[in-house]
């Protein structure tokens, strides 16, 4: 009886290593992938965020921030598997520096920009023209130089023609939410601001979309990094926003999402 109590003791504590390796793999097998994304996609991303990892078992995780930071980072080496660009023109530059993989970028969606503001400052601004009024004290804008909402609002002053009588005014985030927080902050009486922010804090603050002729199209891109762990996963993700149950999500933020080419 004692070699048989024995016997079984050793069999449980086998079966039971083979359960704890097997849950071992299990979660080593679970898929991370890590996506560097434009500040303006902060809250469509993180609203499609649980439906993406419930449908497909994959982990995200985010890193928001200028599009011209973030490609220095990726050119640098950051472990990144996805780069969501606002602007093609950086995948393009990664492109030709190998950190993208080619056949993996494609335009993902078409941004706008409006001018924004707080309720108690509603009327302060009803067009762009508006920005030169004496009331407008600060204007927030994202920096140009490396944030393509930024280079758009620089853009749109320039072609009312009203750059040179708003200069003096510009605040200048690192990048388009840090914008907004001039504005929430009070730091700003009005903002030109990504459309995508707008929808995602419609309490408390007024949002006029601008014409979008006044600038060139906000073309944002996205790709596979040359140097990502989870490719297959990376571009699971991709498609998802493209032609998934994402591209809901991405509309429901304002965003223009382009038709796949057949």
């Amino acid at each position: 009886m004692k070699k048989r109590i024995a016997a079984g003791a050793i069999i449980l504590a086998i079966s039971s290593g083979c359960a704890a390796e097997s849950g071992q793999e299990e979660a080593a097998e679970t898929a991370e992938v890590s996506i560097a994304a434009a500040s303006d996609l902060n809250p469509a991303f993180q609203a499609l965020k649980d439906e993406f990892e419930a449908e497909t078992g994959v982990e995200l995780t985010f890193s928001f921030g200028s599009t011209g930071q973030l490609a220095d980072q990726i050119e640098n080496g950051a472990p990144f598997d996805v780069f969501a660009s606002a602007n093609v023109s950086f995948i393009d530059h990664l492109i030709e520096t190998d950190d993208i993989i080619e056949e993996s970028a494609q335009p993902y969606a078409f941004g706008r920009i409006g001018l924004m503001m707080k309720e108690e400052n509603t009327g302060a601004a009803e067009n762009i023209a508006d920005l030169t009024s004496a009331e407008i004290e600060q204007l927030s804008i994202a920096n140009p130089a490396h944030a393509p909402y930024g280079m758009a609002a620089e853009e749109a002053l320039k072609a009312s023609g009203l750059y040179a009588d708003v200069e003096n005014k510009l605040v200048y985030g690192r990048n388009i939410t840090d914008a907004f927080t001039h504005i929430e902050t009070g730091n700003a009486d009005v903002g030109i601001i990504a459309y995508s922010l707008g929808i995602a804090n419609e309490d408390g603050y007024d949002f006029i979309l601008l014409d979008e002729e006044l600038h060139e199209p906000i073309e944002q891109v996205i790709g596979v990094t040359s140097q990502a762990d989870h490719p297959e996963e990376a571009q699971l993700f991709i498609d998802y926003i493209t032609d998934g149950s994402g591209k809901e999500t991405m509309e429901a933020y304002g965003f223009i999402v382009p038709e796949e080419e057949s």
